[in-house]
């Protein structure tokens, strides 16, 4: 048997302006560090074999707070250009080539982070940057709740739920289960969005249970994997 578990990142500047995210790379508040730092220590006692991340520093941010807290000691080290079969870029290739690690630290003393884009937040739009409240003022409750919570409705040139699972699933079927099938017990910190999505599918909600459903920041989430199945 092996455990995934999930974690939102903790409250960040923006979540504490009420402003409309998605994409945009914003660090977590002091709160947020705190959040980070408390689900750390209520996985202290989990084995971590790899961490998965997105490319956001807050997610980047709370896996890094998290882990500074686990009983272990070990040193998360970051991979590049590795697992997901995209193009590498010139930075990418050098850092994977570079970034090797010699002398007496071994395997043991390290847990592999793997950053993908795939987990990143649903993309907001011409929300972004927005001020949530003035947005329900200027479109309405009713079409705001649409945007942030139906399954198949995306905001304007932004992504729905529907369009994050797209590339959330795939991620979830083709990189993490087969590591969790090898034996290995993941982390993955992410985003209200992409854990959504990812829940819907291991919990099988329907498009209309999913409206419902919420993913606290910094509190972290434990599936048990065995013989192919998902519990918590």
């Amino acid at each position: 048997m092996t455990h995934l578990i999930l974690m939102r990142h903790g409250q960040s500047m923006w979540n504490a302006k009420n402003l409309f995210t998605g994409w945009v790379d914003i660090p977590l508040t002091n709160v947020g560090i705190e959040e980070a730092i408390a689900g750390g220590k209520e996985i202290s006692g989990l084995a971590i074999d790899e961490v998965h991340t997105s490319t956001l520093v807050r997610a980047q941010m709370t896996a890094m707070l998290a882990l500074a807290q686990h009983s272990s000691g070990f040193t998360p080290v970051f991979q590049y250009g590795e697992g997901e079969g995209d193009s590498v870029s010139e930075n990418e290739g050098r850092m994977r080539d570079w970034a090797q690690i010699s002398g007496e630290t071994n395997s043991s003393e390290t847990v592999p982070v793997y950053v993908s884009w795939k987990l990143n937040e649903r993309m907001y739009g011409d929300l972004q940057g927005l001020n949530k409240q003035a947005t329900r003022e200027k479109y309405g409750d009713e079409q705001v709740h649409i945007w942030r919570r139906s399954f198949d409705v995306p905001p304007p040139n932004g992504e729905s739920l529907e369009m994050t699972a797209a590339r959330t699933i795939p991620y979830l079927t083709d990189v993490l289960i087969p590591a969790l099938n090898a034996g290995k017990n993941l982390f993955i910190a992410a985003h209200g969005n992409s854990l959504r999505s990812i829940i819907m599918h291991l919990d099988g909600l329907s498009q209309e249970e999913v409206l419902s459903l919420e993913v606290p920041t910094g509190q972290p989430i434990i599936y048990q994997f065995e013989n192919g199945n998902f519990s918590r």
